[in-house]
């Protein structure tokens, strides 16, 4: 892969959004797109920290686009004010990069009734692009494949969830570990991706229909100079392996970490078979380049997707 922000396309008259836009990954993703002409919305907790980082990414490309979205993840009443405010102001959306997240965390339940990881990095994810998802297919309809597109981020740390991939029986994990409830919010993250593909990928019904295509994909950014890291748990001793990984050079600068969802989300070289997968664009040393068997599991991802659909409609947050 040789991919570099510069090859992308003029952006003009396009719309995106991205979760988790204040730092890290998120913040270079917002960067470039508006670079290239998109107007971007930036989705964060805090108003403070949009503010500060649309005015940063201004002082860089003063004609960027920039509007913000406020959203907190742990509060799914926000994810749908904000996805209701978004459909008030457009009428058409291009990309949308799910990249929020947090990871191995102490163990924590939400106001909502959910494990913490488990709701930040999926349902609320989950939430926001199934409100999201009307307005994608409209968009799509009158433009050419590969339009419209959709960006989970994932990790490869998905390898360190339940043996059963995904435990209904108890979501929340609690008397397991922080990187177990960790991995299996980022298979989630997969599984979804697989379900959406099969749903309104170029394959699908709906493109099919004429209803819509979008393009959709889930990436490993590798191990990124983020501060990611700063929320895990320390009774692990990560920290301790993180520094000495970011010592031996072996982790990515946070901007570089952005070309993978820049790649999947606007870039004109992505192709429609590459719809649906796991890619790991760049790879360094050490870094596992497989997928565990439940990230593979057609049946698993479906009933992930009737599980998630029933529970959130139960509890209102989707009609």
């Amino acid at each position: 892969m040789t991919f570099h922000p510069d090859t992308l396309p003029d952006l003009k008259g396009k719309v995106f959004i991205v979760t988790g836009g204040t730092s890290g990954i998120g913040y270079y993703t917002v960067a470039h797109l508006a670079e290239h002409g998109a107007h971007v919305y930036i989705c964060a907790r805090s108003l403070k920290k949009g503010t500060a980082a649309i005015a940063n990414i201004k002082k860089m490309h003063p004609l960027a686009n920039i509007d913000l979205l406020q959203m907190d993840l742990m509060d799914l009443t926000s994810i749908v004010a904000a996805t209701k405010h978004f459909l008030t102001l457009e009428t058409t959306l291009h990309g949308l990069v799910n990249n929020a997240g947090i990871m191995a965390t102490p163990f924590e339940m939400t106001r909502d009734g959910h494990e913490a990881q488990w709701q930040t990095n999926y349902l609320a994810h989950w939430v926001l692009t199934e409100h999201l998802l009307p307005l994608m297919l409209r968009t799509a309809k009158t433009l050419p494949p590969g339009s419209v597109r959709i960006v989970n981020i994932t990790s490869s740390g998905h390898l360190g969830a339940p043996t059963c991939g995904i435990n209904f029986k108890d979501l929340s994990l609690k008397d397991s570990g922080p990187w177990a409830r960790y991995g299996q919010s980022k298979l989630a993250n997969i599984l979804h991706t697989k379900t959406l593909h099969k749903t309104y990928g170029p394959s699908s019904p709906s493109a099919q229909n004429g209803d819509g295509e979008i393009w959709v994909s889930c990436v490993h950014p590798g191990i990124v100079k983020t501060n990611l890291a700063t929320s895990v748990d320390s009774g692990w001793g990560i920290k301790s392996v993180f520094s000495v990984v970011r010592m031996s050079g072996l982790t990515w600068p946070a901007d570089k970490g952005s070309w993978n969802s820049l790649f999947c989300v606007a870039s004109q070289d992505m192709k429609a078979e590459q719809s649906g997968t796991y890619l790991e664009i760049f790879r360094r040393f050490g870094e596992p380049r497989w997928q565990s068997d439940a990230a593979k599991d057609e049946k698993l991802a479906e009933r992930l997707k009737e599980w998630t659909g029933d529970v959130m409609r139960k509890e209102g947050w989707v009609s």
